[in-house]
């Protein structure tokens, strides 16, 4: 098991990051924030899947305004997403947002910068400086050319040296990039510089194949150097993916012990059932359990039985039949059409 790099502690609601607290799962909500219903349905989703932040967008007062009553329905803690207008960052606080995501350098102004750093140290509200390889300064760009890890670097330190100018140090950072290699080296150089808490992700990834793969390399690869303190999967779709994909990464670097590990063969000729679409009921139907349960699901009787009598439950298929195990016993055989329902029928039980 590899070693957490040490960062300094950050409470974002009643979720505490860094110093070595467990890696907290993040999403953002893709409805127009002022759209309350909508919102809160979707958060609650999310929270049922394992999302333990959630970020919102923030585009105007009536977004911003719109928190007050959001938080009155979630449990889990809420994150303003600004851009530019220091305005809506003041608002968005006063309306309760437990952490706001912003650059201090595009908000208009050391004035600016000072009243919502106030405000936020007022508050106790953490501050994320979410820096992006597309969206650098143009002087950086000037400098280096291109968005290489030292700019996407140099831009960090600048936002986080005029919050710290404000007496604000309550930081969180994240400095992504939709180049994979780029953004491991730009956390792994960042790292070295600050103990301030990382929020791990990658940019602009893509949909969900091409999404979760990026994402699960780039992350995969920070956390398991130890870095990390939160993570987002960005995917371009539905943010209950981004859960799904999380609690994956997470578990299987073994930094989260709760959720439902699938084992499930790759098939050859032998399979006789379609084990690609029992695999896929499985898991989807078993993505908001929150336990420490492994299934598995296999196609044939050359790995089934062994594969499945390691797992809690299981089963091994045959010609049109699966036989189901818990606990390395065999419970009982099932027509294929079965097979899921009497599955989740036993995690019921």
């Amino acid at each position: 098991m590899f070693t957490r790099n040490e960062t300094k502690i950050v409470r974002i609601g009643d979720v505490t990051i860094g110093g070595g607290n467990k890696i907290a799962i993040q999403s953002m909500t893709n409805t127009k924030t002022h759209d309350v219903a909508a919102t809160v349905a979707q958060i609650k989703a999310l929270t049922e899947l394992g999302c333990e932040i959630v970020r919102v967008a923030v585009a105007d007062m009536t977004d911003a305004e719109a928190i007050t009553d959001i938080k009155k329905e979630i449990k889990i803690p809420l994150v303003a997403d600004i851009h530019f207008d220091y305005k809506l960052a003041v608002q968005a606080i006063q309306s309760g947002a437990d952490k706001i995501r912003l650059n201090p350098g595009n908000i208009g102004g050391e004035e600016n910068v000072k009243t919502v750093a106030t405000l936020a140290k007022e508050r106790g509200v953490p501050i994320r400086i979410g820096v992006n390889g597309g969206s650098l300064e143009k002087e950086l760009l000037k400098k280096y050319g291109t968005p290489t890890p030292e700019a996407i670097v140099e831009s960090a330190m600048g936002h986080i040296e005029m919050l710290k100018n404000q007496n604000f140090d309550d930081i969180v950072i994240s400095l992504k990039s939709s180049d994979v290699n780029d953004t491991i080296a730009a956390y792994k150089l960042f790292a070295e510089k600050s103990d301030i808490p990382l929020h791990l992700g990658v940019t602009e990834a893509g949909g969900n194949y091409a999404g979760i793969v990026k994402s699960a390399v780039g992350i995969g690869s920070m956390l398991s150097q130890g870095l990390g303190d939160t993570i987002r999967v960005s995917l371009t779709g539905s943010p209950l993916e981004e859960i799904k994909a999380a609690k994956q990464i997470l578990k299987s670097l073994k930094l989260i012990e709760k959720g439902v590990e699938i084992v499930s063969c790759p098939t050859c000729g032998r399979c006789n059932v379609n084990l690609a679409a029992i695999a896929d009921e499985v898991t989807d139907k078993t993505a908001g359990i929150n336990s420490n349960i492994t299934i598995a699901v296999m196609g044939c009787a050359v790995n089934g039985p062994g594969e499945a009598r390691e797992a809690d439950f299981g089963v091994a298929c045959g010609k049109g039949e699966g036989l189901l195990f818990k606990k390395g016993e065999i419970i009982k055989k099932v027509k294929e059409t079965e097979i899921v329902s009497e599955l989740l029928k036993m995690l019921d039980e």
